[in-house]
């Protein structure tokens, strides 16, 4: 078939990659001018397969209300909301019940492992290189920190996850260079997490779909689908006058936070919202005093990663507010993070362009997986709303939709992430 991807970050780098082994002619359309230029470009890069999880779950809303007055929030909410986010929020609020939240739990840590093994298979056919390291430690401040995690490390328990409970001192044999002016009651390292950079990742992908004959068209944006056509699209080149109109065999919707948008004149309401998430990425000062992989500071949700020759420290969740707007407070906690467990690994002063702060946004559904598959209109097929997870989920996902649209049987049970779910 002839298939059009919209969008290339992650999720439409490798849905465009299994199309085309699968032997279809791909065309990906991206409005920037190359991959990964939005929510992929400096994630905190974790694929740790255990702890992806919705963010919808009992006790969050009360523990969102409780982070509105604190300084270093992990989650924040910018008043006044629209009336989309507030028909979002109580989505996300009736989704946040045992029963549902164990359930999408269940389809998002089955498609997080298969991913997880379709990226390994992946960098080991090609032998990719780029910033990557295994392992993942979840650092503990506190005896209330360590209460609220043994519900998680029980779903870890009941999966077969394995991890490893650790005193501080064990945890400075993981991570030698963890302050020992920071407190800490514990952790829990899992061997089989890692850390890698997804926008490198996506580069060298995009030169081996090419090679399997994907072409890229950046700088072309899309115009929401026709339902007369739903594949014939309306692109719009960079400094065009006018659209030009492309058919297609079919059509798959990658474009992050845009998709609902394109999808909406089909009849499909879906209920995407941007959470915003920062990182700061630095040059190393001194190797030995920075992480060896990755860890996620419980408290504030801040990971801090080895990237090669730079250490990201990425966090935050955020509802509302300008796209464009850096809110400093965010900023400010990873910052601080970073200085309480690894204060001498990053170059931060005076050096101008070395430190980049980053603000992108999470394509988020309310109650946590993304939607793949069948829209329900003909020739029109979804990869979306992967929120936090778009790098651990991605690899996985797109083989879903591949072999969904050759009519196969996914090799991952993939109950409850089509469209219907979003309906019921």
């Amino acid at each position: 078939m002839r298939v059009a991807v919209i969008g290339a970050g992650i999720v439409g780098v490798t849905t465009a990659f299994e199309l085309a082994v699968d032997g279809h002619q791909v065309t990906v359309f991206e409005r920037r001018a190359a991959v990964a230029e939005e929510s992929s470009f400096a994630n905190a890069g974790v694929v740790a397969p255990g702890y992806v999880t919705p963010w919808a779950s009992p006790g969050m809303p009360a523990k969102i209300a409780g982070y509105l007055l604190r300084q270093h929030a992990p989650v924040r909410v910018t008043l006044p909301l629209a009336a989309g986010q507030v028909a979002w929020m109580w989505r996300w609020f009736r989704s946040c019940n045992a029963a549902t939240y164990a359930a999408n739990r269940a389809r998002m840590q089955r498609l997080a492992f298969y991913s997880r093994s379709r990226l390994a298979e992946i960098r080991e056919h090609f032998q990719f290189e780029y910033d990557h390291s295994d392992g993942y430690m979840v650092l503990l401040r506190g005896e209330k920190d360590h209460r609220l995690v043994q519900p998680s490390l029980q779903v870890l328990r009941d999966a077969g996850v394995a991890f490893k409970e650790l005193s501080p001192e064990q945890a400075r044999q993981v991570e030698p260079a963890l302050s020992t002016d920071t407190p800490f009651v514990g952790a829990v390292h899992l061997p089989a997490g890692e850390v890698g950079n997804c926008r490198q990742f996506a580069l060298l992908l995009k030169n081996e779909a090419q090679r399997e004959g994907v072409k890229f068209e950046f700088n072309h944006a899309v115009d929401a689908l026709d339902p007369a056509r739903p594949a014939a699209l309306r692109v719009w080149a960079l400094g065009a006058a006018a659209p030009e109109q492309r058919a297609f065999d079919a059509v798959v919707v990658c474009g992050g936070v845009d998709s609902a948008s394109l999808l909406r004149p089909l009849g499909l309401r879906v209920p995407l919202l941007p959470v915003y998430g920062y990182s700061v990425s630095a040059p190393l000062r001194e190797p030995f005093n920075a992480p060896r992989s990755a860890l996620m500071d419980e408290r504030y949700k801040v990971a801090i990663a080895r990237l090669g020759n730079r250490v990201r420290v990425a966090g935050s969740a955020e509802i509302g507010g300008d796209p464009d707007r850096k809110r400093k407070a965010s900023i400010e906690t990873l910052y601080k993070v970073l200085h309480d467990w690894f204060p001498g690994a990053a170059q931060l002063a005076n050096t101008g362009a070395g430190v980049q702060e980053w603000k992108g946004a999470r394509p988020m559904l309310p109650d946590g997986p993304p939607v793949l598959g069948a829209s329900g209109i003909p020739g029109v097929w979804l990869n979306m709303g992967h929120g936090s997870s778009g790098w651990a989920l991605a690899a996985g996902s797109a083989r879903v939709v591949a072999d969904l649209m050759a009519g196969r049987t996914p090799p991952v049970d993939v109950e409850g992430l089509g469209i219907d779910r979003l309906r019921l």
